[in-house]
């Protein structure tokens, strides 16, 4: 009875199992004959990731197999090929493409975590996906990748496999093939490499990044372990080699990274960047990749600013340079220059380098000043002042070359000549807090230690950062999410990503905007020189329409940031030791490339105006009262306020009785010139 109960199961478990048996081995079968009639799959490698500007011409390409030197088995190392085999396929001669009981395992530990993670790919599964597929991890992946693996199991020769995957997997820094990675790191050929050596390089391309002795020594050195271990538990060499081997000291020459780019070399590793985040997968996936990456780059605007770049500073000076222009509306990225020679130095100044602004951050500081009731006729004393700050502390700023009005001055004035004096006094009345706050609403991300010194741009940003803030201000106080990439396209043609333009955020009041905009106008406007001249003046005559702006400058940096509502660039100049700058022209560079580069990029355009919100009244205003200007004035300027905010009184210190014949009026408006906020510094923050 019991023998009865024990074999019942069993034969409806047959019964069950039969056409599932029957049909994985029709399905199988099915595979290998049309796999047999497709013929061999060609061994032409067609991975090459290639750039296109906003036009769609192509600007660049991450090179595949052509850029690969091949060599013959018998070219290489034999050491070379032992340690590959021992760490990524053991039985690569013993089975027909797929190691069955590692891909169990690996399956059994998939179905657990619900993931594809575990790995267990032969050597010709890798090569099949290097030659046609991406490195995504989906099943749909996985299927071709087995289909592929059948056809070059049937058609090619173990040694021909063999010696394609090591011609082509990729060994990090821009190296596909044993024989560049050979060269790469240590300057030899593939056939000369020592047993040492060739463990090491086994070891990178199950990870380029994290593997490559030159990013993570340590860990490489481990992997290079493993394999010299393993190899000797293999008996592929003796305990004496092992020895010496594992105690050889490598010398790495890392010669530099090919990268045959002449458009843009720093805008297109930022696309790369961008282009993994958005993709989740590894820059060197994405080179390899066999992508179409559509980008913002307007090739016209690039090259002129890259030959500006060039025309402009003296060849033999060793100062650097970061220039960025965007679409404020858009916040696509147009050019970038992240240094004056790729070659030499990849290190990107505009997305990597963090630098003070010095006073190119004064934008911020005088929109909080505006929400909390400045207006650009607001007076305040322009003199030498120290001021207490936390402990007792005594925090004394100077203005450059120690130039003071020794009077009051207006808010507009203020801007454009960068009083020092004025934006301190400013900060600390608004509460340094509040400045911190404000450059978040423009999309400043850098540490802002909230201290009275730095409104004069004494944190340290990126050039993108701050010309994202300066987009803000030139689109009317929208959001900008600065990108540098369009749409993507697979290998097969299928679109994996397209931009979407998200809805606009209106982050600042456009009225607040406007009315910065139209003060920073004035930098190039040599009617407001007061008791020095408007920082644009150098550049004023080159510049054939109007513009917004605001230069910045330290011991070290120079900056110089302007837009019109259609375009934005940014141009910081500088040592990347932040050593001293002591030139005149070291300083001067960074705003002749940017009027230089703005005019150029914009010629042949119609001019567009910043346009005026409602609630705005305009009016003809002294730059030196801050009073409504009279026929009697020598220079007046219009400036916009904020109906109801702008002044009630006519300027008398020019009036026909001359400026010591005070009459009534003139004694109001002394009562009047010195109002509450005024007051209330000379109560506070007067000095000490």
């Amino acid at each position: 009875m019991n023998r009865m109960i024990s074999k019942f199961p069993t034969k409806i478990i047959l019964k069950l199992l039969l056409p599932v048996i029957l049909s994985i081995f029709f399905l199988i079968t099915a595979v290998i004959a049309v796999a047999f009639l497709m013929g061999p799959p060609s061994l032409s490698n067609d991975e090459n990731t290639i750039y296109y500007d906003n036009q769609g011409n192509a600007i660049g390409e991450e090179k595949g197999n052509q850029s690969r030197y091949w060599v013959t088995l018998d070219q290489m190392s034999p050491h070379v090929i032992d340690a590959t085999l021992v760490i990524e396929d053991q039985h690569f001669y013993n089975h027909n493409g797929f190691d069955f009981k590692r891909i169990v395992g690996a399956l059994l530990k998939d179905i657990k975590t619900w993931s594809l993670r575990e790995g267990a790919s032969t050597l010709t599964q890798q090569y099949a996906r290097n030659l046609y597929l991406s490195h995504e991890k989906t099943w749909t992946r996985k299927i071709k990748e087995a289909f592929y693996t059948i056809r070059l199991e049937m058609y090619y020769s173990k040694e021909e496999i063999l010696e394609g995957y090591l011609n082509t997997v990729y060994y990090g820094h821009g190296a596909y093939g044993i024989e560049e990675a050979s060269n790469y790191f240590f300057n030899k050929p593939a056939a000369e490499l020592t047993l040492s050596e060739s463990a090491m390089l086994a070891g990178i391309p199950k990870g380029p990044t994290y593997y490559s002795p030159l990013n993570d020594a340590e860990r490489a050195n481990n992997r290079q372990q493993l394999i010299l271990h393993t190899m000797k538990e293999k008996e592929k060499i003796s305990t004496e080699e092992y020895t010496t081997a594992a105690n050889q000291e490598l010398t790495y020459t890392k010669s530099k990274e090919k990268k045959d780019i002449e458009i843009g070399p720093y805008f297109q590793d930022t696309v790369l960047q961008e282009a993994s985040n958005i993709l989740q997968l590894d820059m060197e996936s994405i080179r390899s990749g066999g992508y179409k990456i559509y980008t913002t780059l307007n090739k016209d605007a690039q090259e002129k600013m890259q030959k500006t770049i060039e025309d402009t500073i003296d060849s033999e000076s060793d100062v650097q340079v970061g220039a960025l222009a965007v679409n404020p509306k858009s916040g696509a990225v147009e050019a970038l220059v992240g240094g004056r020679n790729y070659n030499k130095s990849q290190f990107n100044r505009v997305t990597q380098a963090k630098r003070m602004p010095g006073s190119a951050f004064k934008p911020y500081l005088y929109y909080a000043a505006l929400e909390n009731g400045f207006t650009p006729s607001m007076m305040l004393m322009s003199k030498p002042t120290a001021f207490e700050v936390e402990d007792g502390e005594v925090y004394q700023p100077s203005n450059y070359n120690d130039y003071y009005a020794y009077e009051p001055i207006t808010l507009a004035q203020a801007i454009v000549l960068s009083d020092n004096i004025y934006a301190v006094k400013t900060n600390m009345y608004l509460g340094s807090e509040n400045l911190v706050k404000t450059a978040r609403k423009f999309g400043i991300e850098s540490d802002l230690p909230a201290v009275p010194s730095l409104a004069l741009g004494t944190a340290t940003v990126s050039v993108e950062e701050m010309v994202r803030g300066y987009s803000m201000l030139a689109n009317g106080g929208y959001a900008v999410d600065t990108h540098t990439v369009k749409k993507i396209v697979d290998r097969e043609g299928k679109t994996v990503y397209e931009r979407e333009e998200p809805e606009k955020d209106l982050v600042l009041d456009p009225k607040t905007t406007f009315i910065l905009t139209q003060m920073m106008t004035g930098m190039f406007d040599e009617s407001l020189n007061g008791y020095t001249s408007v920082t644009g003046a150098s550049i004023a005559p080159l510049l054939t329409r109007t513009y917004a702006g605001k230069s910045g400058t330290t011991n070290s940096d120079s900056w110089m940031i302007g837009y019109t509502p259609n375009l934005v660039s940014g141009v910081w100049v500088g040592y990347d030791n932040n050593k001293r700058m002591t030139k005149a022209a070291d300083f001067a560079y960074s705003k002749e490339i940017w009027a230089k580069f703005m005019e150029s990029a914009l010629e042949g355009q119609p001019e567009d105006h910043f346009s005026v919100p409602s609630g705005l009244v305009a009016v003809a205003i002294d730059p030196i009262t801050g009073e409504q200007a009279t026929p009697y004035c020598p220079t007046s300027t219009v400036m916009f306020f904020e109906k109801g905010t702008e002044p009630q009184f006519h300027c008398s210190e020019h009036f026909h009785k001359g400026p010591h014949q005070p009459d009534d009026h003139q004694k109001l408006n002394d009562e009047e010139e010195k109002g509450t906020f005024e007051k209330w510094f000379d109560m506070f923050f007067g000095g000490i």
